[in-house]
């Protein structure tokens, strides 16, 4: 029999699950963070990656309360499946919710919608910012993995935004091992991704294995939808098609969560999370490219936004 003195951490990582060693990780990150910074918050839109979160923080901290609100950064043009899910999943775990909302932005003249472009979520930015400054949080968990887009796959889990919330991927520090430098200066803050080696499929094994409910809108279902830019977009009071933008009846699912106006839905009949992971096994192409037209079309790549302070 091993003693105490004999259990490395690393005989221990051996003994553990991918899913275990991950969870573990994550759980770790959102620790540390809590126990170095006085006013973190944890970005919650009812998505499937801080759905993920949510029960690391549970792990995390259960049966204690939190320590750290949730926020949800709100377009307008998000699905109603998914606010439906936000708000009740909010209520049971008894937590609170800030609402950023860009249409309040809009409002106050911060921000300016762009002629001809229905999307919103470049306007985020400047919503997520002073929401930040309002509420004076000096870190910000966010749900951002490396295999979603090129740019992501460059920041560190500790990613250190400065005085005008930009990040400069030049000015990244180094992360050994597990140590994390969270040293910021007055008016920093740091973006903070524990489930930032995840992928795709991970997260919807550890979905299967938690048994935690998603918003109906990843599952197959009926939706009307339109042809653009090589995606199904879904007919909704945000975008005007075009004449030869014909709507039609379509069974579809969404791989990725976001505003209506520029998030795509695939066919697929997948009904339940052993589906939704044979189909991401088989995929070639991540749901932010397969999905996304922001990211698709957008001419201001992933690294310009996120140097303008974008999650």
């Amino acid at each position: 029999m091993l003693d105490a003195t004999q259990v490395t951490a690393s005989s221990l990582r051996r003994r553990l699950s991918h899913l275990d060693a991950l969870e573990a990780e994550s759980v770790f990150i959102m620790r540390e963070v809590a126990a170095e910074f006085e006013r973190p918050v944890l970005l919650f839109s009812g998505g499937k990656d801080s759905i993920v979160m949510l029960r690391i923080a549970e792990k995390a901290f259960r049966p204690a309360r939190f320590p750290f609100p949730l926020m949800h950064v709100d377009t307008g043009h998000n699905f109603p499946e998914v606010l439906d899910y936000r708000d009740r999943r909010v209520a049971e775990l008894g937590e609170r919710l800030i609402v950023a909302s860009v249409q309040e932005s809009i409002d106050k003249g911060r921000v300016r919608e762009e002629p001809g472009n229905p999307s919103r979520n470049r306007l985020q930015t400047t919503t997520l910012l002073d929401a930040i400054q309002e509420n004076g949080f000096d870190a910000v968990f966010g749900g951002a993995r490396r295999d979603e887009e090129k740019a992501r796959a460059k920041e560190r889990v500790f990613s250190l935004r400065d005085e005008f919330g930009q990040w400069e991927p030049r000015a990244q520090r180094p992360e050994l091992w597990s140590l994390y430098n969270g040293r910021i200066r007055r008016g920093q803050h740091m973006r903070v991704f524990p489930i930032s080696n995840w992928t795709e499929m991970d997260v919807w094994q550890y979905i299967e294995r938690e048994r935690i409910e998603v918003p109906s809108i990843y599952y197959a279902h009926e939706r009307e939808v339109f042809r653009r830019g090589g995606m199904w977009l879904a007919t909704n009071p945000f975008l005007e098609r075009a004449e030869n933008e014909e709507a039609k009846q379509m069974v579809v699912r969404y791989r990725t969560v976001g505003d209506m106006t520029c998030t795509g839905a695939v066919a697929s009949p997948a009904a339940n999370v052993a589906d939704i992971i044979a189909e991401v096994a088989a995929a070639r192409i991540t749901e932010r490219g397969a999905t996304r037209a922001d990211d698709a079309f957008s001419e201001t790549s992933m690294e310009d936004r996120k140097r303008e302070g974008y999650f």
